[in-house]
Parts: C-alpha cells; sequence; structure tokens
C-alpha cells in the first residue's frame, strides 16, 4: 500500500516542475508588456494622453492573449500527467514565443502611431500575427504529441473532453493565417481579429453528448 500511494504522489507531481516554471514566464511576458508603457508627465495635455492610446491598445490585446494562453496551458496539464524530454523541449518553445510577445506589441505600437500620423507600415503588424501564428502552432504540436494515443495523458482523461480540445485548437493557426492575411492591408483589423480569436480561445471547451444523453434528448 505505501508503494502505491508513493506511485500516486509521484503521478500527482510529475508536471509540477514544469507547470510552475511555465507560470513564472507567462507572469514575466505580461510584466514586460507593461514596461513598453510610457507614463506621462504630470503637466501632459489630455492629446498627449491620447497619444499612448495605440500602445494601450496592443497592450490590452498582447495582456488578453498571453493570459488566455496561459488558462490554456492549465487547461492541457489539468490531462498531461506525465513528461519526457520531448515535451519539455516543445513546452520550452512555447514558451520562447510567449516571452518574446512584448518585442512586436511594442513594435505595433508605434506603426499605429505612425499610421495615425499618415504613414502605413504594414510589417509591423505582419510581425505581430504572425509571432501568434507560431504561438499557435506550438500549441497543437505540444497537446497533439502529450494526448497522441493517450501517451502522456492521465490514464482517466475523458476522451471526449481531449477530442474536443483537439478540435478547438485546429482553428488556431487557421484563424492567425487568416489575420496575417488581413495585416497586409488593415492593421486595425489585424487588432480587432485578434482579440475576437482570443475570445474564442477563451470560452472553455464543450463535450460532445454521450449516447445516453442523445436518448434522452431524442425522448
Amino acid at each position: 500500500m505505501y508503494t502505491v500511494c508513493m506511485d500516486t504522489m509521484k503521478e500527482g507531481k510529475e508536471t509540477g516542475r514544469l507547470e510552475a516554471f511555465s507560470d513564472g514566464v507567462f507572469s514575466v511576458a505580461i510584466t514586460l508588456l507593461v514596461l513598453n508603457i510610457k507614463i506621462p508627465a504630470a503637466d501632459a495635455s489630455p492629446i498627449q494622453l491620447l497619444g499612448e492610446g495605440p500602445m494601450l491598445l496592443a497592450y490590452v490585446t498582447s495582456f488578453a492573449t498571453i493570459g488566455v494562453m496561459w488558462i490554456n496551458h492549465h487547461r492541457l496539464f489539468t490531462y498531461i500527467k506525465r513528461t519526457d524530454t520531448v515535451l519539455l523541449l516543445l513546452n520550452l518553445l512555447l514558451l520562447a514565443i510567449i516571452v518574446f510577445i512584448p518585442v512586436p506589441t511594442a513594435f505595433l505600437a508605434d506603426a499605429i502611431n505612425k499610421f495615425l500620423d499618415g504613414a502605413d507600415y504594414p510589417t509591423a503588424a505582419l510581425v505581430y500575427s504572425a509571432t501568434f501564428f507560431l504561438m499557435a502552432t506550438c500549441f497543437n504540436v505540444l497537446w497533439f504529441y502529450a494526448s497522441y494515443k493517450g501517451r502522456l495523458l492521465d490514464t482517466k482523461a475523458d476522451p471526449r473532453a481531449v477530442q474536443a480540445i483537439s478540435r478547438q485548437y485546429r482553428f488556431g493557426p487557421l484563424f492567425y493565417v487568416l489575420i496575417f492575411a488581413v495585416a497586409w492591408f488593415n492593421m486595425l483589423a489585424c487588432i480587432i481579429l485578434t482579440l475576437i480569436s482570443t475570445l474564442f480561445f477563451a470560452m472553455p471547451v464543450r463535450l460532445p453528448p454521450t449516447a445516453s444523453e442523445k436518448g434522452e434528448i431524442s425522448h
């Protein structure tokens, strides 16, 4: 019985260090976003305060995206109970992209300022959307690797939940390919679509009804 208890404790804690490290990186990425916001002077006029609007818009979008990615990362690891070297490397790759997000965010905010002044620099929006495309792709690869034939999942994981997560995540790269295409033509639309996609992935997955539930509905 002692051996069984020890095995259970080991299984429950196997991803603990990975999750703790990941939470720290997510926190750093969100903190770096704030550092890009310039503190206005005490005697700043309302016009000067409005000048920080583009940075705030980019900040809110990136903050929401990183926050939702953290939520989804937490969701995944309620099902992932074991780790191996490949999973650790895939998670590190994902975190590398997450912590990089403040860079294209600042780049985009500067481009929006120039856009409002009459100049157009789509490169910033392209880099911004491409970063999120890579992030969504990494999420898909990490989940596919962990969930393939239940490789690293909890043995009690609901197959319906696993399939529902896989279906929802498939839309991520497709959404960001669309946003990347829009970024060529309209920078503000790129930001709005990014926010919409973030709201989509913030929604919990809906499980398909079981056979018994279908029978109850039909009656």
